[in-house]
């Protein structure tokens, strides 16, 4: 029985895992949450894609993601955002039969509790619909530094559904560390940003990527990324992602 029970948990993580390849995006550098939250009454709409850049065993489908979020609180120094997002791999998955994945965050931008003070995120992300399938229901909590020259440094902690974010032996996998570093290249140019990220973990969700991002307006950027999963067997290929990500107003 207990064979039978953890072989029917892998595969519900390994259905899961066709959309590991994105999350349910609050405001993210590459692939972790940021401690950066929308502003109050900004509406952002982020337009996501990550395409494999193999088709050969394991997982292959690439993953399809809309989302909307908006800032919800009209204070300086206290922040929180939520959102929705529509998340598909166009395979007829168990996990695209329920594509609607929710997320929130709150938090306080550097120097706003105290002077020198650093950025405080908490929040969640893929709240799912579909118990046991794409309730990845994911908690984290965030805190960031500007440093001079060197840039952005953020690091945290997550903790997920033991029933879904679990390793390819069935095994939970279901928490880990938030890094992250990122920067303006404002030697080169103030609308070229670069970043890398990490989310530790053996499930689906765990990876390490870089990328960079090019503002062409206030209010529009497009970014350009690679995703390098730390488990194969439950995050698939790596995968190729474009972010274009718009703010109104």
């Amino acid at each position: 029985m207990n064979k039978t029970l953890k072989t029917f948990s892998l595969a519900l993580a390994l259905v899961a895992a066709t959309c590991g390849a994105a999350l349910a995006t609050p405001s993210t550098q590459i692939w972790i949450p940021s401690t950066d939250v929308q502003a109050y009454k900004t509406v952002h709409l982020g337009l996501d894609n990550y395409t494999r850049t193999s088709k050969h065993n394991g997982v292959t489908t690439n993953t399809y993601d809309a989302g909307v979020t908006v800032g919800v609180l009209p204070f300086e120094k206290l922040q929180m955002e939520v959102g929705v997002d529509y998340m598909e791999t166009g395979t007829n998955s168990a996990t695209d039969s329920s594509p609607f994945y929710f997320n929130a965050k709150i938090g306080t931008p550097e120097d706003s509790l105290f002077p020198y003070s650093p950025a405080l995120a908490v929040g969640g992300y893929n709240f799912g619909t579909k118990v046991g399938v794409t309730t990845q229901n994911i908690t984290y909590a965030l805190a960031a530094k500007t440093l001079p020259v060197i840039g952005r440094i953020s690091a945290g902690y997550y903790h997920g559904s033991g029933r879904v974010l679990v390793d390819e032996n069935g095994k939970s996998a279901n928490d880990g560390v938030l890094l992250s570093w990122d920067r303006t290249m404002s030697e080169i140019s103030d609308k070229l940003w670069a970043a890398v990220d990490y989310q530790s973990g053996n499930s689906g969700a765990g990876a390490l990527n870089f990328g960079v991002s090019w503002a062409f307006s206030k209010n529009v950027s497009l970014i350009v990324g690679y995703d390098i999963y730390n488990n194969a067997y439950t995050g698939g290929k790596n995968t190729v992602t474009t972010q274009l990500d718009i703010n109104f107003p």
